[in-house]
């Protein structure tokens, strides 16, 4: 059975991102949007509310989701996928802690977003 190992990259340091925020990678055409709860948990989905495209980065973080700032769709951070009535996902990354270091995989976890 062939296993894949992600390949990490470090991406910066946790105080890059405000508590309660987001920062932004670029990774070819793809923009990942990095996010820090309040407790200092670190997640990563692909910059773009599935429902029509929307800067999650510029939403609110709470409660382990983020609300995107143009149709309030919440967006779990730890799946990608929309909660409540609303229906979609958007990719999520697996991210790592490394002391005060961030590192990101980029490959998109299984069964995540498109």
């Amino acid at each position: 059975m062939n296993v894949v190992t992600p390949q990490w990259i470090d991406v910066g340091c946790l105080d890059d991102i405000p508590r309660r925020g987001a920062r932004c990678v670029q990774t070819g055409a793809t923009t990942i949007a990095l996010f820090r709860t309040s407790d200092d948990r670190v997640f990563a989905l692909e910059d773009r509310c599935p429902h029509q495209g929307g800067p999650l980065s510029q939403g609110i973080v709470h409660d382990g989701c983020v609300t995107c700032p143009l149709h309030n769709w919440v967006i779990s951070l730890e799946s990608g996928v929309a909660r409540g009535a609303d229906d979609g996902a958007t990719r999520a990354y697996a991210c790592r802690l490394d002391g005060e270091r961030i590192y990101l995989s980029l490959s998109a976890k299984p069964g995540t977003g498109r």
